[in-house]
């Protein structure tokens, strides 16, 4: 993963499928079928960054988060 593009490294035309309150800073697919996409991404929400380990569930054309992992920092 690479912050200096200022862009996630991940070329798709489907944009990542998390809540507009955080802001992708990177992440990398880890799977992705026509059900299930798993990732590990980088989110920033207003003055602190996570890294999550995300899985969204396809249902009726649209993808839900299933379930979410996240760490704050190394303390966590």
């Amino acid at each position: 993963m690479t912050e200096s593009s200022g862009k996630p490294s991940e070329e798709s035309s489907e944009k990542l499928p998390t809540s507009e309150f955080y802001k992708v800073i990177d992440y990398v697919t880890i799977f992705k079928s026509t059900k299930w996409w798993e990732a590990i991404v980088v989110v920033e929400s207003p003055g602190k960054r996570s890294i999550g380990l995300y899985l969204w569930e396809k249902r009726n054309d649209v993808w839900k988060r299933k379930n979410k992992f996240s760490v704050r920092s190394l303390d966590e």
